[in-house]
């Protein structure tokens, strides 16, 4: 399920990228590629709790400790991308 999420989430960035591109409204856009990584996170947690209610501690020794850093890393590039038009916008009023 977290793939699917990541994958909308990925797809709203690039469309929100694409709408601010274009001069066309894309904040809801942006919020549709916020949320679907918030939602990607919380699928990913609870991937991670079900490993620990059936103590499948092999799942967890070898796919949390990379996993975190690759969510860290692509949590704060989508926050980057979704946030960027506003602040070129911002930029563009002075």
């Amino acid at each position: 399920m977290w793939v699917i999420l990541g994958v909308i989430a990925i797809v709203a960035t690039f469309i929100n990228l694409y709408l601010y591109k274009a001069g066309k409204d894309y904040k809801l856009a942006m919020a549709l590629g916020l949320s679907f990584t918030a939602l990607t996170l919380c699928a990913e947690y609870s991937l991670v709790s079900q490993w620990v209610k059936v103590e499948d501690w092999a799942a967890l020794l070898d796919v949390v400790p990379s996993m975190e850093r690759a969510l860290w890393f692509l949590t704060m590039v989508s926050i980057t991308l979704n946030i960027a038009p506003i602040i070129l916008e911002l930029k563009g009023k002075r």
